[in-house]
């Protein structure tokens, strides 16, 4: 479950494991930009550049309501997601504390680093 937005921005890379291995309903979008997502990515992730954020994200906007978890590589850009799609409405969005970094030391270590 993911936690309470007015509370946390951010969410560990243990508790998405735990919302990926109950399959719960949230979108898992991977903000870095395409040499980064062939490089390496979390396999059920869409791609959603943060440089093409405004214009591609336009389409997470007309679901105010759909729960979302954000990467990038260390989770900052992610955060700037997370808080540019709060501001815009959506309320159950969350970034990937330490990104693909954390995940890959902490998860899935086959995740290659870089």
């Amino acid at each position: 479950m993911l936690p309470d937005p007015e509370n946390s921005e951010e969410i560990s890379p243990q508790l998405l494991q735990e919302l990926l291995e109950q399959e719960q309903d949230f979108l898992l979008i991977d903000c870095r930009e395409l040499d980064e997502w062939h490089f390496n990515r979390i396999e059920c992730a869409r791609h959603v550049p943060l440089s093409q954020f405004p214009d591609e994200a336009r389409s997470l906007l007309n679901v105010p309501d759909q729960a979302m978890v954000i990467y990038c590589h260390h989770g900052i850009r992610s955060l700037h997601a997370t808080r540019w799609l709060r501001h815009q409405g959506c309320g159950k969005v969350f970034s990937l504390q330490g990104g693909i970094a954390a995940w890959s030391a902490e998860i899935d270590p086959n995740v290659p680093t870089y």
